[in-house]
C-alpha cells in the first residue's frame, strides 16, 4: 500500500463526507477551547486539592440486607455492634496486681472516656462502675464494683482487688487469662449525638495512637498497649493511604520514561502525561463538589484514571507520528489522527466507564461510591484525551525525533510484525485455540476453589504483620472472647423476654451453636439465670438449669449485665463468640441459626439475624456472593451491546470478548490458588479489568476489520494491523500494567491485591487481543462475511 501524497491529504481531509462534525467543531475553534480547559482546570484543581479521606461504618456495609435492617433497627437496645474499639493494656513483667499498674490502666480509663466518639454510657474497664463483681453468701447476695470502696494502692487492697476480679466473671473478657493484661472496652457513635457530624476514624486513629498509646507506654516502660476494634482498622487504612502519593510519583515517572522510549518524543511524552494528571484533578474536584470524599476502597481510582489517560493518548501519539512521517503539518495530523480514533476511543471508554457503573447494582456505599468516581473519571477521560490532547498537539506536533522514530521503523521491525502475525495462520491458530481451551479447563478447574468473604484471620485488608493484625493477635491468644461476635437477637412482645419459653429456646440455639465448628462461647440471659439459679442454691451443679418458676427467673436475671436485656424487655441477644470470620466460618454459624429459627420461631418469640461485627461481615458476604456474577453478566452484556451496535456483527462481538472471558476465568483461579476471596476491596477488580481490557481488543479489530474491508488475506491484514497499532496496544497494556503494579508494595493488603491482579488482567488481556483474538477470526471471520459486510459499508 502506498501512502497518499500531501496534496490528496489536503483534498481528503477537506472532503465534507470524511470530515465530521464533531472534528469541525472542535479543531475549527481550538484556541476557545483550550481557554476553557484552562478556567476549568484551575477550578477543579482548586477543589480537588481540598478534597479529603472520607469513610464510615454504615457505607462499608450493606444497608438493604435484612441481617443489617435488623441490627439497625434495634441498634439502640444492644451492644457490640461492631463499631467498638478494644485497648489491651498489657504489663510486660509481673502481673496487673501492682499499684503501678492499675494507676496506669485508671488513667488510660479516663483518657479514653473524653475522647471523640465515644459513648460514655457504655464504656467498661477494672475502673468503671459497671463492671461489678457478685457472689453467695448465707445473708444473700453480696456484690459491689470491682475496684474495692476503699482501694488505695495498698497490698491489702490489690489483693482485695484480686478477689474481686475472680469473683466478677470478668476473666477472659476483660481481664485476660494469665492476669498480664486488661481490656478498656469503648463502643462508639457513628455520629456525634451533640453535632450530628459523622465520627472522624483518622482523627480518632490518631488520638488513640498519640494520646492513649504513645503516651501511656513512654510514661510506663513495662506497659504495652494493644489496640483493635473497626474504627482503629479504618483509621491504620486511611494512614496507610499516605503511601499512596509516593506510589503515584513512582508511576509518574516510570510512564514518562516508557514513552519517551516509546515515542522518541518530548511532546508525545510530555502531553499525554499532562492530559492525564489534568483528567485526575478534573476528577478529583468533580468529586469534591459533589459531597465526595475518597475512601480507602476508591483512593486508588486516580491512578487508573490516569493509567486509562496514558493508554488511550499513546494510540494518538502513534496515530499523529505515523500522520506526520508522510509530511502533514501538526494541525493535519492531529485531525487525521482523531478521525481515525475517534469512534473506536470514544467505545472503548464508553465501555471502561459501563464497565464500572455496573458496581452501582451492589447494595455496599463503599462500592457505589468507587463506581461513581471510577465512571465520572473515564467520561472525563474521554473530555481530555479525544479534546485537550489532540487539540495540544495540533500547535506542537510530533518533534523531528518522533518523527525519525517512525521512519526509522525498517525491515527488522517488519520482520517482528511478519512473525506475529503468523497467530492468524491457519496452521497457527487451531494450536493457539488449543492453549486457550486448555487454559479455560484449567481456569475453571482452580477456581472452584474461590471463596467468598476473608480467608484469613484478624483485618485482611491489612498485612499480617501490620500493628493491628499483630494487636488482633495479642488479643485473641489472650483472652477467651473472641474479637468476633455474631448477635443473634430475640424478639418477645414487650415485658416478655424472660418468659420460660424464651429463655428455653435461646439455651437450645446455645447448645446447638456450641456444638458447631468455628464457634468458640457464647452468652445470653439464659446464662444469666442458670448461673444465678445454681448459685442461690449453695452452688450445686444440679440446679445449673432454667427454672419454670417465673419468680425464681426473674430473680436470678435482676443483676443481668448491660447489653443482655434492653429496658422494654422485648429484646434479648445472644452473643456468640467465633474462632474467626472466615467465609466458611460465618457460612456455617449463619445457617445454623436460620436453620434453627426457621423451626422454631413462634408467635411468642422471634430470633433475627444479625449484629455485631460477624454479622456484618455475614451480610456483605452474601451481598457480594448474589452480586457477582449479575455483575459479571451486565459488564459482559453492556461492552458485547457496545461493540455490536459498532461494529453490526456477532462475530467481531466473539472475536473480541472471548479473550475477555479467558482472562476472566484465569484471574478468579488465581485469586483461589493465591488464597484471595472475593469481597469488597477484590469484587471490584472483575470489573475494572473487563471494562479496561476491552480496550485492546477493540483497537486491534477496529484496524483489522479496516484491511479486511480493502480486500487484505486475514493474515496480512493482521499485519499491517500489528504494524500500524500492534506496538501502540502492546505498549498501553505494559504501560497499564505499570500503572498498578506499584500497588503491590502497598502496606494495606487489599491495595495490593488489587494491583497484583489488576497488573495480571491488563497483561492478560493485552496478551490475548495480540494472540487469540486473530486465530479466532480464522474461523470465525469468514471471507463471505467479509464480503457482506464491505457491500454494507459501500
Amino acid at each position: 500500500m502506498s501512502d497518499p501524497n500531501h496534496d490528496k491529504g489536503e483534498h481528503y481531509i477537506t472532503t465534507p463526507k470524511a470530515e465530521p462534525l464533531l472534528e469541525r467543531l472542535i479543531f475549527n475553534n481550538r484556541a476557545i477551547i483550550l481557554l476553557v480547559f484552562f478556567f476549568l482546570t484551575l477550578f477543579l484543581g482548586y477543589n480537588a486539592i481540598k478534597i479529603e479521606p472520607d469513610a464510615s461504618f454504615e457505607r462499608m456495609i450493606p444497608l438493604e440486607h435484612p441481617y443489617i435492617v435488623n441490627m439497625l433497627e434495634h441498634r439502640d437496645d444492644l451492644e457490640n455492634l461492631g463499631n467498638f474499639v478494644r485497648i489491651a493494656v498489657e504489663v510486660e513483667e509481673g502481673d496487673i496486681f501492682t499499684r503501678e499498674y492499675m494507676e496506669t490502666l485508671k488513667q488510660i480509663t479516663d483518657e479514653v472516656f473524653y475522647l471523640d466518639g465515644v459513648d460514655r454510657s457504655g464504656l467498661k474497664s477494672l475502673w468503671t462502675s459497671n463492671v461489678r463483681w457478685v457472689e453467695v453468701t448465707e445473708q444473700g447476695f453480696q456484690g459491689g464494683t470491682v475496684i474495692p470502696d476503699n482501694y488505695d494502692g495498698s497490698p491489702e487492697s490489690l489483693e482485695a482487688l484480686r478477689q474481686n476480679v475472680l469473683r466478677s466473671n470478668e476473666v477472659g473478657r476483660l481481664v485476660s487469662d494469665n492476669f498480664k493484661s486488661t481490656i478498656v472496652y469503648a463502643p462508639l457513635y457513628e455520629k456525634n449525638p451533640e453535632t450530628g457530624e459523622p465520627l472522624d476514624y483518622a482523627d480518632f486513629s490518631r488520638q488513640l495512637e498519640k494520646k492513649i498509646r504513645q503516651k501511656y507506654e513512654a510514661q510506663n516502660p513495662e506497659i504495652d498497649i494493644h489496640i483493635v476494634g473497626f474504627a482503629k482498622k479504618v483509621g491504620d487504612l486511611i494512614e496507610g493511604i499516605g503511601s499512596i502519593a509516593y506510589f503515584a510519583g513512582i508511576t509518574i515517572l516510570l510512564t514518562t520514561l516508557l514513552l519517551f522510549w516509546y515515542s522518541r518524543c518530548i511532546a508525545g511524552t510530555l502531553v499525554p502525561v499532562f492530559t492525564s494528571i489534568v483528567a485526575v484533578f478534573w476528577q478529583l474536584g468533580v468529586l469534591k463538589l459533589l459531597g465526595y470524599g475518597l475512601d480507602p476502597y476508591s483512593v486508588l481510582v486516580p491512578f487508573l484514571v490516569f493509567a486509562i489517560g496514558i493508554s488511550h493518548g499513546v494510540q494518538l501519539v502513534n496515530a499523529m507520528a505515523v500522520e506526520a512521517a508522510k509530511g502533514f503539518d501538526p494541525n493535519t495530523a492531529a485531525r487525521l489522527a482523531f478521525r481515525a480514533l475517534y469512534i473506536p476511543g470514544m467505545l472503548a471508554l464508553i465501555s471502561d466507564a459501563f464497565g464500572f457503573l455496573t458496581l452501582l447494582f451492589i447494595e455496599i456505599d463503599v462500592i457505589r461510591d468507587l463506581a461513581v468516581a471510577a465512571g465520572l473519571g473515564v467520561a472525563i477521560v474521554i473530555v481530555t484525551n479525544l479534546v485537550l490532547h489532540p487539540l495540544i498537539m495540533s500547535y506542537i506536533g510530533i518533534t523531528r525525533g518522533g518523527i525519525r522514530n517512525v521512519q526509522k521503523r525498517g525491515e527488522q521491525q517488519d520482520r517482528k510484525w511478519k512473525l506475529m502475525s503468523n497467530f492468524a495462520n491457519p496452521r497457527v491458530a487451531p494450536i493457539s485455540l488449543l492453549i486457550a481451551a486448555i487454559g479455560l479447563g484449567v481456569g475453571l478447574y482452580y477456581k472452584q476453589g474461590l471463596k467468598v468473604g476473608d480467608l484469613d484471620e484478624g483485618a485482611p485488608e491489612l498485612r499480617a504483620d501490620s500493628r493491628y493484625n499483630l494487636d488482633n493477635k495479642f488479643i485473641i491468644d489472650n483472652y477467651s472472647t473472641s474479637a468476633d461476635v455474631l448477635v443473634v437477637m430475640v424478639k418477645t412482645e414487650e415485658e416478655q423476654c424472660t418468659q420460660y419459653n424464651v429463655l428455653r429456646a435461646m439455651d437450645t440455639l446455645q447448645w446447638e451453636l456450641q456444638n458447631t465448628p468455628g464457634v468458640q462461647s457464647s452468652a445470653s440471659l439464659a446464662d444469666v439465670s442458670k448461673m444465678v439459679t445454681k448459685a442461690l442454691n449453695e452452688g450445686n451443679w444440679k440446679w445449673y438449669e432454667i427454672s419454670r418458676n417465673q419468680t425464681i427467673i426473674n430473680a436470678s436475671i435482676r443483676e443481668a449485665p448491660a447489653g443482655l436485656i434492653n429496658t422494654n424487655c422485648d429484646l434479648t441477644p445472644v452473643l456468640v463468640f467465633l474462632e474467626d470470620h472466615k467465609a466458611e466460618t460465618l457460612e456455617t454459624v449463619t445457617e445454623r441459626v436460620e436453620e434453627f429459627a426457621s423451626n422454631n420461631n413462634t408467635d411468642e418469640y422471634t430470633f433475627l439475624l444479625a449484629a455485631g461485627n460477624a454479622g456484618v461481615e455475614a451480610a456483605t458476604n452474601d451481598v457480594i456472593s448474589g452480586a457477582k456474577n449479575m455483575m459479571l453478566l451486565f459488564v459482559y452484556g453492556v461492552v458485547a451491546t457496545l461493540c455490536l451496535l459498532t461494529f453490526r456483527s456477532v462475530r467481531a462481538v466473539l472475536c473480541i470478548l472471548i479473550p475477555l472471558g479467558l482472562t476472566s476465568v484465569l484471574a478468579e483461579a488465581i485469586m483461589a490458588v493465591s488464597g484471595i476471596g472475593i469481597k469488597v476491596a477484590t469484587l471490584p477488580v472483575i470489573a475494572l479489568g473487563v471494562g479496561i481490557g476491552v480496550d485492546y481488543g477493540i483497537y486491534i479489530y477496529t484496524k483489522l476489520e479496516k484491511f479486511l474491508l480493502e480486500g487484505e488475506t486475514l493474515q496480512d491484514a493482521y499485519f499491517e494491523t500489528l504494524r500500524s497499532t500492534g506496538k501502540a496496544v502492546i505498549f498501553t497494556g505494559v504501560t497499564l500494567g505499570l500503572g498498578v503494579v506499584t500497588w503491590i508494595f502497598s502496606p494495606i493488603k487489599f491495595q495490593a491485591d488489587m494491583g497484583f491482579l489488576l497488573f495480571f488482567m491488563f497483561i492478560w488481556n493485552m496478551v490475548g487481543s495480540i494472540w487469540l483474538l486473530p486465530a479466532l477470526a480464522r474461523f470465525l471471520l469468514r471471507p463471505d462475511h467479509m464480503v457482506a459486510r464491505a457491500g454494507g459499508r459501500k
